[in-house]
C-alpha cells in the first residue's frame, strides 16, 4: 500500500508555476468556526510546493529558495505516527526559512483507522475516535504554536489509505476527522486534510454530511499533472476558494544549489502558516 512520506521509503514534493502569496479574507464559512471569533486573515500561497520526510537544513532551504522553483514546503509538525526525526524543525528554523521567503505547510500525522493495513503505533476505534480527535488536535495546535505558526494558520491532518467501503471503519474516520477539525477551529487554527483520491480524501470529499469537515483538501493523485482543477475528481463546487492542494508526483530526487533532496511535488492553492 502506498503511503505518505512518513519514512524515508515514502513520498513528498510539489511544482507548478512561480508562486504568489495573497492575503485573503478569513470569512470562508467552511474554513472558520461559526463562533464569534475574530479570525486572522488567511495567508494563501498559489504555486509550487514540496514535501519531504525530514525538514531540510537551513542551508539547504536557503539554497533551494534562490533557485526559485518552489515557494512552499510542507513540514511534519507532530503526531505519534510521524515517521521521521525532525532535528532541524525548530521555532528558529521556521522564522529563518520564513525570512528568506518560504511559505510553510504544517502537516500532522494523527491517529489512523482501525481497518488500515500498517504498523502505525496510534489508531482509533469507533469508541475512541472522538476523544482522540480532540487530544490529537490539541497537540497539533500546541506543536504549531511552539514552532511560531500563529493562530489562523492551517494544520493539515494526514490520513493514509484505508478501505472506505468498510462502513464501520469509514464512519469512525469521519467521527475522528470531525472531532479533530472542530477542536482545531476552537483553537483558531484552520483545518486542512491530506488524503488519497481513491480512499481517504474521497471519504471527506464525498461525505453527504458536511458538518465539521476540513475546509481545505490536499489530495494525492499521482498523475503528474500540475493542477488543482483539471483533474479534480469530485464536485467542482467543493473547495473552490483557495482551498486545494494536489500531490501529483512522488519520490523525485532533485539537486538545487548543491543540495540533493528526495521530495514529492504538489500544485498548491490553499492556506499556509502565519509566521512572525
Amino acid at each position: 500500500m502506498a503511503e505518505h512520506r512518513q519514512s524515508r521509503k515514502r513520498r513528498h514534493i510539489t511544482w507548478g508555476v512561480a508562486g504568489a502569496t495573497v492575503l485573503a479574507g478569513a470569512g470562508i464559512a467552511a474554513q472558520t468556526s461559526t463562533a464569534a471569533t475574530t479570525w486572522p486573515a488567511q495567508k494563501t500561497y498559489t504555486g509550487r510546493a514540496f514535501d519531504t520526510c525530514t525538514a531540510p537544513s537551513l542551508a539547504a532551504m536557503k539554497a533551494w529558495r534562490t533557485n526559485g522553483f518552489y515557494g512552499a514546503a510542507a513540514v511534519y509538525i507532530g503526531g505519534r505516527n510521524r515517521g521521521c526525526a525532525q532535528p532541524n524543525l525548530t521555532a528558529s528554523w521556521v522564522k529563518s526559512v520564513n525570512s528568506v521567503g518560504w511559505k510553510l505547510i504544517p502537516l500532522y500525522v494523527g491517529a489512523q483507522p482501525p481497518c488500515q493495513t500498517s504498523g502505525n503505533p496510534e489508531r482509533f476505534t469507533a469508541s475512541t475516535a472522538a476523544s482522540l480527535g480532540v487530544s490529537n488536535a490539541r497537540d497539533a495546535v500546541a506543536k504549531a504554536a511552539a514552532l511560531g505558526m500563529k493562530a489562523g494558520s492551517p494544520v493539515y491532518l494526514d490520513m493514509e489509505p484505508y478501505d472506505i467501503t468498510n462502513k464501520a471503519c469509514n464512519d469512525a474516520v469521519l467521527t475522528y476527522v470531525r472531532s479533530f477539525t472542530k477542536t482545531l477551529r476552537a483553537g483558531t487554527y484552520r483545518a486542512g486534510y491530506y488524503g488519497f483520491s481513491s480512499s481517504s480524501a474521497k471519504a471527506v470529499a464525498t461525505a453527504t454530511n458536511r458538518t465539521d469537515l476540513p475546509g481545505n483538501l490536499w489530495y494525492a493523485l499521482w498523475d503528474k499533472q500540475n493542477t488543482t482543477t483539471a483533474d479534480w475528481p469530485w464536485d467542482p463546487e467543493l473547495y473552490t476558494d483557495h482551498s486545494r492542494g494536489h500531490q501529483y508526483m512522488v519520490n523525485s530526487k532533485e539537486t538545487r544549489g548543491g543540495y540533493t533532496i528526495t521530495v514529492d511535488r504538489n500544485a498548491w492553492d490553499a492556506p499556509v502558516a502565519l509566521v512572525g
